[in-house]
């Protein structure tokens, strides 16, 4: 929605298909630039002492895409409602973004796991309320979020587990 003051009225954004690209292409980007900074991450996980049910490496990106993609949807959703929070709620999804971006690096990277445990569930929190505010906004926007939210529950485990097993 945006105010022409000059005619003193309101609009509500339309949906543009190269608007949610734009969207879905800065999410994706967030997590391949947190790739990209990481350092070799498969040698440095496949060294670790993993948790029970860890994936194979070759699940993350997949699985990360895929949600990055799902995460541009819905905030594309949010973007374009009149809610009076949507606001805060597009600043929960910016900070639980910079919050995704930074784990990767604290943990591979870094290979501080201790820390990289405690981001985690910072992530799975911010998440959580990302889904909450999305869902008073839109139902469906914040609907499809919830693969993420359980996905970062799991990432949860995995990294407190990993920091568990990891540290003398």
């Amino acid at each position: 929605m945006y105010h022409d003051k000059r005619l003193g009225e309101i609009y509500v954004k339309k949906f543009s298909l190269t608007d949610l690209l734009i969207f879905i292409v800065a999410a994706e980007l967030v997590g391949a630039a947190s790739a990209l900074l990481s350092g070799n991450f498969s040698d440095f996980y496949s060294e670790i002492t993993r948790p029970p049910f860890s994936p194979p490496a070759l699940v993350f990106p997949i699985v990360w895409a895929i949600l990055y993609a799902l995460m541009g949807i819905s905030s594309y959703m949010i973007f374009l409602s009149r809610s009076p929070i949507r606001k805060n709620a597009l600043m929960v999804y910016v900070v639980q973004l910079v919050v995704n971006f930074s784990w990767s690096i604290i943990f591979f990277r870094f290979r501080l796991l201790n820390v990289a445990a405690a981001v985690a569930v910072l992530l799975a929190v911010l998440v959580a309320v990302m889904v909450y505010m999305f869902i008073k906004i839109k139902k469906k926007a914040g609907l499809i979020n919830i693969p993420y939210l359980l996905w970062s529950l799991f990432a949860s485990y995995l990294a407190i587990g990993t920091a568990i097993l990891n540290n003398p």
